[in-house]
C-alpha cells in the first residue's frame, strides 16, 4: 500500500501538465446553467464527464435526464471489504457578467502566473477535477483502495430545482458510506480546511398593505398608518439592543457551542480586522458573547435583502404608499426547522403588527443545517491527507452559507459528507476573472490521493 501511495503521488508530480490540459478542455465548455441558449454546452460538458468516467475505468456510467440538466452518474465497486465513497460535484457556472470586467476571455482558460482564469475554475470545474485526477493517479498504479460512485449535477447554480426528487428516487444506486463534496475552499494557501457545518435557511417575503390606492402625504398623513412604517417598525423589533432575535421561542432549538468546540473554532486565523477588511464597514455588529467566527457560522441570523415601497425614482413624491415589501432570511444552525422557523414568524407578525394594516407572509425557500461528526473515520482520513500534504492539523470551520445538497444526502441516505475544497477566498467566485491557484490545486490532487489511501481497510494513515 506505501508503495501505491508513493506511486500514485508521483504519478500525479509526472502528469501535471496531462491534468491542466483536461483541466483547460472543461473551463472552454461555457456551461451556464441560467441561459437556455447553453443548454447545448451544459449537455456538452455532461457528456465530457461521462467520458472521463469511462475512461478511468468506471461502469455503469449513465446520463440520467431532467427537465433540465442531464445528472451524470457512474461508479467502480471492485472492493468488497472497503468503503463506498459518494463523490459530488456539478458541472454548471454562473453567467459572466459583467463581460467587460474580464481582463481574459472567460472561456479561454489563461494561466498568469499561478493562477487558471476561466468561469468555473474555482467553483466548482477545478475542484472535481481535482477528484478525477486523484482517481486516476490511484487507478494507474494499482488501482482504487477503496468503492466510489459519482453524482454530478447541472443545476446547482440556479438551486438545484431536480436533484432532490433524484436522490429520493434513487437510494438504492446512491447507497454509500459517506459521500465527498468538494464545492468548498480553504482559508488561504496556507491553511488547510475541512468545512464541517453549513447553516440552512429560510426565506421569506413579507407584505404589508394599507391604503387601496397611494394616498397624499399632506391630505392623509397622520391619519392613515403608512405601511412602509409599519414595515419598518416590525423590522426593527426584530433584534433586540444585544443582537438577539426577538422571535417568539427562536432560540429555543439552538444546538449551544461546546467548549471545545469554541476552542476549535478560535484556531481559525481570522480575526476581527479580517472582516473589517473584507467588508469595508467601520465597525462589526452581531450578537453579544460570541465571537465574529462563530457568528458567521454557528449562530442564527435574521437579515434584510431587500426593501420596496412608495415612489424610489428621482426628486420627490409625497404619498403614503398602498403597500411594502421586505425579503427577509434567516440562516439556521443544527437543530431549527425552516418550517418552525416560519410559524415564529407568524407568531412575532400576530403579535406586533397594528390592527389598521394588513399583512401576507410567504415562504419562497427553506433547508436545514447540517453538520457533520468531525470525529469520524472519513473525517479523520481527511484531516490526516491535509496533514501529509501541508505538514500541519487542518482547520475545522463551519461555514456561514449553505449546500443544500449536503442536507438531502443526510436526509435521504442518511450518510454524512466529508466537505474539503481548494478554493481561496481571492479566486472572484461568481464574479468577473474567477481563478483557481494552481499550486493549490495540484496540492489538492495529492491530498486527496491520500485520503483515499487513508479509507482503505487495514490503512496506517499515513
Amino acid at each position: 500500500m506505501a508503495d501505491q501511495r508513493a506511486n500514485a503521488l508521483q504519478y500525479a508530480r509526472s502528469n501535471k501538465e496531462k491534468f491542466l490540459s483536461t483541466f483547460k478542455e472543461i473551463l472552454a465548455v461555457p456551461s451556464i446553467s441560467t441561459d437556455k441558449t447553453h443548454m447545448p454546452d451544459i449537455q456538452r460538458a455532461a457528456e465530457w464527464l461521462a467520458l472521463q468516467l469511462r475512461n478511468l475505468g468506471m461502469q455503469k456510467v449513465q446520463l440520467f435526464s431532467t427537465t433540465q440538466s442531464p445528472i451524470v452518474y457512474g461508479e467502480c465497486l471492485g472492493v468488497p471489504a472497503a468503503p463506498t465513497v459518494l463523490i459530488y460535484g456539478h458541472y454548471d457556472v454562473q453567467p459572466v457578467d459583467p463581460l467587460d470586467l474580464w481582463k481574459t476571455g472567460p472561456f479561454e482558460p489563461t494561466v498568469i502566473g499561478d493562477d487558471i482564469f476561466a468561469r468555473g475554475a474555482s467553483d466548482m470545474k477545478g475542484q472535481a477535477v481535482i477528484t478525477l485526477k486523484a482517481v486516476e493517479s490511484l487507478a494507474q498504479t494499482g488501482g482504487l483502495p477503496i468503492n466510489i460512485k459519482w453524482l454530478f449535477e447541472g443545476e446547482e447554480e440556479v438551486g438545484s430545482p431536480n436533484l432532490e426528487a433524484f436522490i429520493a428516487s434513487h437510494t438504492d444506486l446512491l447507497a454509500c458510506d459517506f459521500a465527498v463534496n468538494p464545492d468548498s475552499g480553504m482559508i488561504g494557501r496556507d491553511y488547510p480546511t475541512i468545512t464541517y457545518g453549513l447553516r440552512g435557511l429560510a426565506y421569506f417575503e413579507l407584505r404589508v398593505f394599507g391604503p387601496a390606492h397611494d394616498l397624499h402625504s399632506g391630505m392623509y398623513g397622520g391619519v392613515v398608518h403608512n405601511p412602509a412604517n409599519v414595515l419598518a417598525e416590525l423590522i426593527a423589533g426584530m433584534h433586540d439592543d444585544a443582537g438577539r432575535i426577538t422571535l417568539p421561542g427562536f432560540y429555543t432549538s439552538v444546538r449551544e457551542l461546546s467548549v471545545e468546540e469554541r476552542q476549535e473554532l478560535a484556531r481559525l486565523p481570522i480575526d476581527d480586522k479580517h472582516y473589517l477588511e473584507q467588508t469595508g464597514v467601520p465597525g462589526l455588529y452581531g450578537e453579544a458573547g460570541f465571537t465574529a467566527n462563530e457568528q458567521t457560522g454557528a449562530r442564527p441570523t435574521l437579515d434584510v435583502n431587500g426593501l420596496l415601497s412608495g415612489f424610489t425614482s428621482e426628486g420627490s413624491k409625497t404619498v403614503i404608499p398602498t403597500w411594502a415589501m421586505a425579503k427577509l432570511s434567516t440562516r439556521l444552525v443544527p437543530d431549527q426547522d425552516p418550517e418552525e422557523v416560519h410559524q415564529q414568524l407568524l407568531r412575532y407578525l400576530e403579535q406586533n403588527a397594528p390592527d389598521d394594516v394588513r399583512w401576507e407572509l410567504k415562504t419562497l425557500t427553506g433547508n436545514p443545517a447540517s453538520i457533520s461528526d468531525r470525529n469520524n473515520p472519513a473525517v479523520q482520513a481527511m484531516a490526516k491527507a491535509l496533514e501529509s500534504v501541508w505538514g500541519q492539523r487542518p482547520y475545522f470551520k463551519r461555514e456561514g452559507g449553505s449546500i443544500p445538497v449536503v442536507g438531502d444526502m443526510q436526509r435521504l441516505l442518511s450518510v454524512e459528507s466529508v466537505i474539503c475544497g481548494f478554493g481561496l477566498p481571492d479566486d472572484n467566485v461568481h464574479a468577473p476573472n474567477e481563478k483557481q491557484n494552481l499550486p493549490t490545486w495540484y496540492r489538492g490532487i495529492d491530498a486527496y490521493i491520500h485520503f483515499f489511501m487513508n479509507l482503505k481497510p487495514d490503512s496506517n494513515g499515513r
